[in-house]
């Protein structure tokens, strides 16, 4: 892999495109923002539950600043390696798409980062989760039920990963669609793959790389298209699919890092669980360790703004997002080679070492705090139970001999819509995996109507 054929305006699932007034890879930001999966992020949790008095974020409104955040960071990489890269000045499609084309392939991978996220977040991941790991036993019922499934397919089942969702909301072709899924460009596609390797390659305490998983077994041919297409490293310490990070993830990466560090903070004190005072001292310890010499004037702005705290806090967060978008390009461009040779081991946040100090609270008073504030703490029991009770009926239904199964069973697999169609020819882990579909991408509403409907909560409207 080099700076010149890393990227690639093929499309996944496409043969050919035609040359419009927009590059390829602007067309995928469209595709992405008018995508049904996309605006669903409306309604999912962010953190916190969604107030009807005081407005915090959703998932779509995280993924729309993710997305601003990462488009400078494309920008700022962009120039960079066309000014100060010899190779990629001299090439003229290189030229070309590091000058124009990368901060629209960084930005579509922002927006998409989060699209693979079920109803209810990380609770959503364990309950579906957690339905599989219960069937692990000595029981004979149960090992029946996992024999059903090779040791690759049952890792997936039994920890699920929104990472990998993401790939496959993006690339499968659903009942009655067109081949491909949304049909991006295999750059964008490289550029929201985290975790390049598969599940049972994972490893918590592993390289950065490797921390968690980033395809299902049933979407191994489509994760080594893409890697093929961009020339990524393979990761030749293990026998497994194991391939090192496409360069631009570390930019999506660090796009989410800044926004989600910085934001949860806003939206924790709009909603009074910190105080002005909690989050400005380390705000401004951002700001004055990009900004020393200009530290006066922010003061001094902040002062004026002293009447109304949360615009206060808005300003705070606008200057330290910029502050740390800097920082992050700096250590990218200061890492380039290893970056690209795949043996950056860190994050970009984490390689600004003069703010680990600072950065390490708001990590550590956000788990305490925020994470951890009664109000998620209550979502997100609420969402387990909600994920686990549609997984258990779904998938027991789905599983269940088609001879055998019983009318109540009939009738919950004819709630799938026409896409999530249950297919009876194909193998129990696919079968599976397209009940997983539909239900990851449920909202927290329609999860929570659904289950209530199902448990006879409450009757559903006509």
């Amino acid at each position: 892999m080099n700076w010149n054929n890393c990227f690639s305006e093929d499309r996944f699932g496409v043969n050919s495109s035609g040359k419009g007034i927009r590059s390829e890879f602007e067309v995928d930001w469209d595709r992405i923002i008018f995508s049904s999966p996309f605006r669903r992020l409306q309604n999912k949790t962010q953190v916190f539950p969604l107030p009807e008095e005081v407005f915090v974020h959703n998932r779509l409104t995280h993924s729309l600043e993710v997305a601003s955040v990462g488009r400078s960071l494309g920008a700022m990489i962009g120039r960079a390696l066309v000014d100060h890269n010899k190779t990629v000045a001299v090439d003229a499609d290189a030229n070309n798409f590091y000058r124009n084309d990368l901060k629209h392939v960084v930005a579509a991978a922002c927006l998409a980062h989060d699209m693979g996220n079920p109803a209810f977040g990380h609770a959503g991941e364990e309950a579906i989760s957690k339905y599989f790991i219960d069937k692990e036993s000595s029981n004979q019922q149960y090992q029946q039920f996992t024999d059903q499934f090779t040791s690759e397919q049952w890792n997936d089942l039994t920890h699920f990963e929104g990472n990998a969702n993401a790939l496959r909301v993006l690339t499968k072709q659903q009942n009655g669609r067109q081949v491909g899924g949304y049909r991006l460009t295999y750059s964008t596609l490289g550029s929201i793959i985290k975790y390049p390797c598969e599940s049972l390659a994972s490893l918590k305490k592993g390289p950065v790389h490797r921390k968690k998983y980033g395809f299902f077994e049933i979407d191994r041919a489509v994760f080594i298209a893409i890697a093929d297409k961009l020339n990524m490293v393979i990761d030749e310490s293990d026998a497994r699919l194991v391939y090192k990070r496409h360069p631009f993830v570390f930019l999506v990466e660090a796009a989410d890092d800044i926004c989600y560090n910085i934001i949860d903070y806003e939206d924790a004190h709009r909603l009074k669980i910190l105080t002005y005072d909690e989050v400005e001292k380390p705000l401004l310890a951002i700001i004055e360790s990009y900004e020393k010499d200009k530290i006066d004037a922010t003061l001094l702005n902040l002062k004026a703004l002293r009447n109304d705290k949360n615009e206060a806090i808005a300003y705070l967060r606008a200057k330290s997002i910029n502050c740390l978008t800097n920082r992050c390009a700096d250590v990218f461009i200061e890492n380039q080679d290893l970056i690209l040779s795949g043996n950056y081991n860190i994050s970009l946040m984490d390689g600004i070492t003069e703010l680990q100090d600072v950065l390490d609270e708001i990590g550590t008073i956000s788990r305490q705090s925020i994470y951890n504030h009664e109000s998620v703490v209550r979502i997100e029991l609420a969402g387990f139970h909600i994920m686990s009770g549609l997984i258990e009926d779904f998938v027991e239904a789905a599983l269940t001999d088609i001879k055998k199964r019983s009318k109540r069973q009939e009738k919950t697999l004819r709630l799938l819509p026409t896409q999530f169609a249950l297919d009876e020819a194909l193998s129990p882990y696919a079968k599976v995996i397209g009940i997983i579909d539909c239900i990851s991408g449920m909202t927290d509403l329609y999860a929570l109507k659904l289950y209530r409907n199902l448990r006879g909560i409450e009757m559903p409207h006509i």
